[in-house]
């Protein structure tokens, strides 16, 4: 069960859904959207699939709009701004609960920013990337993140493209994993549930 919340990011006000079991479990996941100018918001099926797969797993979730989507005030900033909203995310399901791991999944758009916030928060101990945009954006920073880090994508994802996403880890610090969705484009229409059990997966580990 989902219940509203609203926090603040700076002087920006989100909204955001949180789900936390009681008893209160060990893993917290902040969930990204893909592109806001794209139609990007946190009921994205590839969002909704993960927060589904993540709480069935038994882990807290919170997924939220990013600035000026829905009922979150502010405006879009490119993916820069951003990173501040997905910070105050962490410190809003923190306030809920001192969990034992935070975790950030993000989706396209979603992704390069969760990613980018999760890097430098000593709060954050994992990162999960679904279809990482790198056609479009530089992702280079991750050659330097050594936290464990999952990078998911489908084999037929011309904005991820898996050629780029093994040259990208290969760079990388450890620990690193790489999981390809046969099938699947950008979208993951049909194959949401494949990309949300590696998540899972990655998780439990």
């Amino acid at each position: 069960m989902e219940k509203s919340v609203t926090f603040k990011a700076g002087d920006v006000t989100l909204e955001g859904l949180l789900s936390l079991p009681q008893p209160a479990p060990g893993v917290g996941v902040v969930v990204c959207h893909p592109h806001p100018l794209r139609g990007g918001e946190m009921h994205n099926n590839v969002v909704t699939t993960l927060v589904q797969a993540f709480q069935a797993a038994g882990h807290a979730t919170l997924r939220f709009n990013f600035r000026g989507v829905g009922a979150s005030t502010g405006t879009h900033d490119d993916g820069n701004a951003e990173q501040s909203d997905v910070k105050a995310a962490v410190t809003e399901l923190l306030s809920h609960h001192a969990f034992t791991t935070v975790a950030i999944a993000g989706y396209s758009f979603g992704s390069l920013v969760g990613l980018k916030a999760g890097a430098d928060d000593p709060r954050v101990a994992k990162l999960i990337g679904v279809a990482l945009p790198l056609a479009t954006r530089d992702a280079s920073f991750l050659q330097a993140v050594t936290k464990p880090k999952l990078l998911i994508s489908g084999d037929r994802d011309n904005f991820s493209p898996v050629d780029a996403l093994h040259s990208l880890l290969a760079a990388a610090a450890p620990p690193k994993k790489l999981h390809i969705v046969p099938g699947a484009d950008h979208f993951f229409g049909g194959h949401e549930a494949q990309a949300a059990s590696a998540a899972t997966a990655f998780l439990a580990t």
